[in-house]
């Protein structure tokens, strides 16, 4: 493509520079277009922007979400631009057709007309995306997206201003990914993609994968405390330590306390506190720095997966356990450093470095009575690890006569070092009765990446490829020889998509690419090194559709097929490997905005999801939804006043591969109810408003109670939440 196309055009370069009206803060992410034809770019990370008009005079278009759109006309005599914006309500019809830059912005919309005050919240911003809890709330979520039951995180790459959350080589399961170290008032939007079709995102994305951005800086300091049913109670501050827009320089900390008892016979005494302090300025003009640390520290009992037969006979309640010293406790510290240099214009540089210390220990009792009718079956996972890597990007841009190319490199490294890691057989959380598993390792991911980005007339065309290069080495502590065992691999996964603009109200895309199933440490040793990095392999088809300013849509049909899965299933201390898979699937997002004052939104997935090479009617994927949807309508009234009504439905999954067993779907409907005035801000939230008895987590296990002489093999599960009130006042200042 560079060979034909390495013309550069004769007509003028125009810089320029864009600041928010009242503060003068430079503004990044602002949306350039020309008037005439589809050209467009966008302002660097320091507010800058270079463009090249085709004909003059011409009229540049300036938009960025949250702000009212700015007029420009441009003739041969400037030489520089300056522009200002002022803030406006976060609109709909501020979203730009653009299928490959989309998410960002639509997270925005949805985060301002749908407010978030819990790590949960976060994740079901992306549309497609379940969750389910079933552990006391201490332990990372189960997700599933388009035909995978992700377990914590296996094949979702989740990550936070650049940091892994997913942990590779888990105690309790491959790529656990624990959210609840993020306060949700300090996320400013969130980066989303489904499939494995970005070149610059690697282990453990195929699925897809989310990234959120926290905020650079605060507009107010805020305090707000919430209580509730349970017991529950959450205190968030915020406070701006350093706010200088004229010199770019920002610092401010944030705090989080939760507690709750819980709906559970067993009270939960759940405790979770986070802090958060964030620095970032402008050196210069070319030059930015941004310094982060976090720490996480949280403790819970909880009630496990009970099963049906204990409720039916009158054993426990609803709400009731088997083994009521279930439970645990985990913590993270975070430390973060990002370097940006504006090398000129066309050129710039990113550098991202991070480190997390990581601790983990979880007791669950799964089977009850089945393997040890004396004490009892519970067992203990411990996790102990420093996480550390970097990550680096190089992008430059060329502009031709008719199209602007976009080249993007990089290259990292991940290195988990892991401690210890254990499985145990405990009796009520303090005897230790027989280690089941205990190891130590280093996992190394060294990848790289190239991308390009070229727009030419209505066409955009973007190849990439990646590697990734994972290294092994795992100790066995229970086994004297051998000392140590390695193993290693190398994924080389090309990608290629395109898009057609057809007008400024609709494109057109596909989207196709190759990738891999994330594996674990015990997995690969297991398997003597053989097929460490199972690849996959993928296509999206999709059209983004504004038929007028206030009506957002987005259908998709999608088709993805995975060499291997390989689970170690970290109960148990054994490989499941799971074959080959295949699915197919269609997405269909909506926004619609009628008026200023009301929002509706709506997302339906539907996902066919087979293992390969099985029998008809035996190949069933356990516990994979066919049909989800999430949506809502949100009102703002005159006098300060809000609501959102929500609903997600998730139906009747397979729990089994021959799917005679099925865990049940369910309906449930949230409305929060918003009352501001000037600084306060009064909110009531009412969860599960029509008290539905559902299910939130369903497994097929095989168990035994005290009591009984033979296992028996059916559905448990973790009773979703009852109707829920909460109230909170927050105050800005």
């Amino acid at each position: 493509m560079l060979c034909f196309s390495y013309v550069y055009a004769q007509q003028p370069i125009f810089q320029g520079l864009v600041r928010d009206k009242d503060s003068g803060q430079q503004l990044e992410e602002v949306n350039i277009r020309y008037q005439r034809g589809l050209k467009h770019s966008h302002t660097a990370s320091n507010g800058t922007f270079s463009v090249q008009p085709s004909t003059f005079p011409d009229t540049l278009i300036f938009s960025r979400v949250g702000y009212l759109d700015q007029h420009y006309i441009l003739n041969r005599q400037q030489s520089s631009i300056a522009v200002v914006m002022q803030k406006n309500e976060v609109e709909l019809n501020q979203i730009q057709v653009d299928a490959f830059n989309v998410n960002k912005t639509l997270s925005k919309v949805d985060l301002n007309r749908i407010p978030v005050n819990s790590a949960q919240d976060l994740l079901r911003k992306v549309p497609g995306l379940f969750i389910a809890q079933h552990a006391g709330g201490g332990k990372a979520e189960q997700i599933f997206l388009r035909g995978f039951d992700n377990d914590h995180g296996t094949d979702i790459a989740v990550s936070a201003d650049g940091i892994p959350v997913n942990m590779v080589s888990h105690a309790h399961g491959q790529g656990y990914a624990d959210l609840h170290f993020i306060i949700p008032e300090t996320v400013k939007d969130i980066d989303f993609g489904k499939g494995a079709y970005y070149a610059d995102k690697g282990d453990l994305n195929t699925s897809g994968y989310v990234n959120f951005n926290t905020l650079d800086h605060l507009d107010n300091n805020l305090f707000k405390v919430e209580g509730g049913s349970f017991d529950s109670w959450r205190t968030v501050a915020m406070i701006n330590l350093l706010n200088n827009h004229q010199q770019n320089k920002y610092a401010y900390a944030a705090g989080e306390f939760n507690y709750s008892n819980g709906p559970f016979d067993v009270k939960q005494n759940f405790s979770r506190v986070n802090l958060f302090a964030k620095y970032n300025q402008w050196i210069d003009q070319k030059h930015y720095i941004n310094l982060q640390g976090s720490i996480f520290s949280s403790g819970w009992n909880a009630s496990g997966q009970i099963p049906e037969r204990a409720v039916s006979q009158g054993l426990i309640s609803r709400w009731g356990s088997i083994d009521s010293t279930e439970g645990g406790n985990t913590s993270r510290m975070n430390l973060a450093l990002q370097y940006r240099a504006l090398i000129n214009d066309d050129e710039s540089w990113e550098s991202n470095i991070y480190f997390s210390r990581y601790k983990f220990q979880l007791f669950s009792d799964f089977t009850f009575f089945l393997k040890d009718p004396m004490y009892g079956d519970e067992i203990e996972q411990v996790d102990n690890r420093y996480l550390y890597g970097m990550e680096n990007k190089y992008n430059r841009q060329y502009h031709f006569d008719n199209s602007q190319l976009s080249w993007t490199s990089g290259f990292g490294l991940r290195v988990d070092d892991i401690k210890d890691l254990q499985l145990n057989h405990v009796y009520q959380r303090d005897s230790l009765l027989n280690r089941l598993s205990h190891i130590t390792g280093v996992e190394m991911n060294l990848h790289a990446y190239t991308n390009l980005d070229w727009r030419i007339g209505k066409w955009l065309i973007n190849p990439a490829v990646r590697v990734d290069h994972l290294i092994f080495n795992m100790h066995d502590k229970l086994q004297s020889d051998p000392a140590g065992q390695d193993a290693s691999a190398t994924r080389i996964s090309p990608k290629l998509n395109f898009g057609y603009t057809i007008n400024s109200k609709a494109q057109v895309y596909l989207k196709t690419g190759m990738g891999f199933h994330s594996n674990d440490i015990r997995v690969v040793m297991a398997q003597k090194g053989n097929e460490i990095m199972p690849f996959s392999y993928g296509g999206d088809l999709g059209m983004i559709w504004k038929p007028t300013d206030n009506l957002f849509i987005q259908p998709a049909l999608w088709g993805l097929y995975l060499q291997q899965e390989f689970v170690y299933v970290g109960d148990e201390a054994v490989v499941e490997p799971s074959g080959k898979t295949r699915r197919l699937g269609a997405d269909l997002s909506l926004r619609y905005q009628a008026t200023p004052w009301l929002y509706v939104d709506g997302d339906i997935n539907y996902a066919y999801a087979r293992a390969v090479g099985e029998p008809k009617g035996e190949d069933y994927i356990p516990l994979v939804p066919s049909l989800t949807s999430t949506g809502g309508v949100a009102v703002q009234l005159p006098w300060g006043i809000s609501a959102n009504l929500r609903y997600r439905y998730m139906n009747t999954k397979p729990a089994t591969e021959d799917n005679t067993v099925q865990a049940k779907g369910y309906f449930v409907n949230d409305l929060l109810l918003n009352y501001a005035a000037g600084k306060w801000n009064f909110l009531i939230q009412a969860q599960n408003l029509f008290n539905t008895k559902w299910n939130e987590a369903q497994f097929e296990t095989e168990t035994r109670l005290r009591n009984e002489q033979e296992p028996v093999s059916e559905l448990h599960f973790t009773p979703g939440t009852p109707f829920i009130i909460k109230a909170g006042l927050s105050y800005k200042f």
